[in-house]
């Protein structure tokens, strides 16, 4: 992240400074550590400034409430993790992309999510910024690498969208939210290798 200028950029016609896209990672980050130690419930915009150490000013010129806050952050979740690889190989692009949503499971984006469960029932925003967010970027993500395979012949058309796509990260998702054992590479690796690869060659994979 490219370190913050000294210098203050001129008042605005409006009042008020223009705002410093720089300064978005760090009150984004500031707020997954928050969601993840007191939750929804407990964040207030003061505290956010606070761990952000920035301005109050800064936090209100961005989102005017606390709802606003959390669904921009969730809305950009993922962003940077779900990007699909091409490596010439299903195999090795779901492998990749696997491995990066481990790394989303067990960082702070995996423990501000957690956090969020609960509270997104009951509220509509929230849960409309997981759909269009998250689960969007990577629903995306994984329809390239559907995409790809399909044009080097690896799978049928179709793939997209049906239940094998479905199921391929499943199973880290349950043991991540369900059971509380652990989600690692190893684990990722057993998964794509013994229930995705099957799955999607048996109903994926081109006739002859």
């Amino acid at each position: 992240m490219a370190a913050l200028s000294t210098l203050e950029p001129p008042r605005s016609s409006r009042g008020g400074r223009p705002r410093d896209p720089s300064r978005d990672g760090v009150i984004r980050a500031a707020i997954l550590r928050l969601l993840a130690d007191v939750g929804y419930g407990a964040l207030t915009m003061d505290a956010v400034a606070a761990e952000a150490g920035v301005g109050k000013a800064t936090i209100y010129r961005r989102w005017r409430t606390k709802q606003d806050l959390v669904v921009d952050t969730i809305a950009e979740l993922n962003r940077a993790e779900a990007l699909p690889p091409d490596t010439g190989s299903l195999e090795e692009d779901l492998r990749v992309m696997l491995h990066s949503l481990v790394s989303v499971i067990n960082g702070p984006i995996g423990a501000a999510t957690l956090s969020l469960l609960s509270t997104v029932p009951h509220q509509p925003a929230l849960a409309e910024a997981f759909r269009s967010g998250p689960l969007e970027v990577w629903r995306t993500a994984f329809g390239e690498v559907w995409t790809r395979a399909e044009q080097r012949g690896e799978l049928r058309p179709g793939v997209t969208g049906s239940l094998s796509a479905e199921a391929t990260s499943a199973l880290l998702v349950q043991r991540w939210l369900l059971t509380g054992e652990p989600v690692d590479d190893a684990y990722a690796d057993e998964v794509l290798a013994t229930v995705v690869l099957p799955l999607l060659m048996s109903s994926g994979a081109p006739t002859s």
